[in-house]
């Protein structure tokens, strides 16, 4: 597992499954692209006894020719004849497994399995059947389903009321890498940058791996954003419909809904999504809202003394959002478009918003840079609609902790130093008043900036800022 980047929870869990004395079925799930089958392969490499992976949009017959070629390979027997069921197919693949389970512990991975699930063509049943009769009793079998249909792998695996209700016994939900497993796995690759770079290098891609392979040795974050996605054979460019087309049966409306996202940066309840979208109310969604935030590109947030119902959902995938904003419509496209967009006003005012997502993702290394990572604590946002006469107050994040106090977290993004002018003091003095009047809440407010590198000029506003955080602690791992 030596060649695995981060990933330090995942490899800890796959290794004790090696150790289990019973058959586990482990359910791997996450977003395209993000390293399920790079992080199965690589940790289990020396026990897979066989792999078959599902090709997508294809019919039965083709699966089954698939899943014939992929045993005979891993058997190195003559070419087996492809059976009719999928039933015949499992009792291959059991009689292939037998002998090898009694000398020692063996993997059997089932890659992008919604995919081999083709319309009445049994293979779910079936599975149930091969799991329920045989493998769950064979000791030494471990068995991997993968997919990149998070809210599929869900609600027909993990939340299953048939036959594999309550089977599963292992669950792994992948997400994109951390900002600093981002800098460890450019490091693996001899990528020299600095942590500036690299959070704008996050904010355009994020954490996915297979995004960050495709930076080279010797480029800037400027130059390397500019060739990825803004050239026409650049892997981002055209990403965007490709990624949720293969994700969602009917993406039109999940687009929709990541679009309408894209254009409130403070987010949108549900009755907004609906709304802004010309949307029915109902369970289609609720269910389209589950698999974009199970699939990792929305973050639901409960508003400061709010209820569930009245969560916000924000669009938390940095590279939908980069691209909504800078790719899809832009006049400039070719080499040197993102050198002239990188220069101007609206990146540096969107580049603010990221950052907040960014930090918002990371709230536990900011809890452990102040010192509170075993209080509990809720986070959350707060706004507040303005009265008349009055500008709005929204703060960016809330830490509500159990010992009586709330970070009031105001975050910043800026190449320098950001400093704190007297205007700007006073109109976080105004927020603090704002929230505490219109919430009632009795705790200790304590003022926190989170900025890239430091705050300047705080002498000038002795006790307003309590606590400072750093770009440094999010690339903690």
């Amino acid at each position: 597992m030596d060649n695995i980047v981060g990933r330090v929870e995942e490899i800890k869990l796959l290794s004790k499954i090696l150790t289990s004395e019973q058959a586990e079925l482990l359910a791997v799930y996450g977003r395209r692209r993000v390293g399920k089958t790079f992080l199965i392969r690589n940790a289990y490499r020396k026990q897979m006894a066989f792999e078959f992976s599902g090709i997508h949009d294809a019919t039965l017959n083709q699966q089954m020719e698939n899943f014939c070629e992929a045993l005979t390979r891993a058997s190195g027997s003559l070419p087996l004849a492809k059976p009719a069921t999928w039933i015949q197919a499992f009792g291959l693949l059991t009689s292939y497994l037998t002998p090898l389970l009694k000398k020692q512990k063996k993997v059997v991975f089932f890659d992008e399995f919604p995919w081999i699930n083709t319309p009445r063509s049994g293979f779910l049943p079936a599975f149930e059947n091969f799991w329920n009769s045989w493998a769950s009793l064979q000791k030494n079998l471990v068995v991997v389903i993968c997919g990149s249909a998070a809210s599929w792998m869900i609600q027909k695996v993990i939340n299953n009321r048939g036959g594999l209700h309550n089977r599963v016994t292992r669950k792994i939900r992948l997400l994109p890498f951390t900002v600093g497993e981002a800098e460890l796995f450019l490091k693996y690759r001899k990528i020299k940058l600095d942590r500036y770079q690299i959070l704008q290098i996050y904010m355009a891609m994020g954490g996915i791996p297979h995004y960050l392979k495709e930076i080279e040795k010797g480029e800037s974050a400027t130059q390397a954003i500019d060739r990825i996605c803004f050239t026409k054979d650049g892997l981002l460019y055209n990403e965007f419909n490709n990624l949720y087309n293969s994700l969602f049966d009917k993406a039109q409306s999940h687009k929709d809904v990541i679009r309408a996202l894209s254009r409130k940066i403070g987010g949108l309840t549900r009755g907004e999504i609906i709304e802004s979208c010309k949307l029915t109310s109902g369970g289609g969604i609720t269910q389209l809202l589950e698999e974009l935030t199970e699939s990792g590109f929305v973050t639901p947030y409960i508003p400061f003394d709010k209820t569930v119902k009245e969560r916000i959902y924000k669009l938390t995938d940095e590279y939908s959002h980069f691209y909504l904003k800078f790719i899809e419509n832009s006049r400039s496209t070719g080499t040197g478009a993102w050198i002239t967009f990188a220069a101007g006003a609206s990146w540096r005012s969107w580049s603010g918003y990221a950052f907040e997502s960014i930090c918002m993702k990371h709230t536990p290394l900011i809890k452990r840079a102040l010192g509170i990572e075993n209080v509990y604590s809720e986070t959350s946002v707060w706004r507040s609609q303005p009265k008349p006469g009055e500008q709005g107050v929204q703060i960016d994040l809330l830490i509500d902790r159990q010992d009586r106090c709330i970070n009031v977290c105001e975050i910043k993004y800026a190449a320098n130093d950001f400093e704190l002018t007297k205007s700007y003091a006073h109109e976080l003095e105004r927020k603090l008043s704002l929230f505490r009047e219109r919430t009632k809440t009795r705790k200790t407010l304590l003022l926190t900036m989170v900025t890239t590198h430091g705050v300047k000029n705080t002498e000038g506003f002795t006790g307003l800022v309590q606590n400072e955080v750093t770009v440094d602690a999010l690339f903690s791992v």
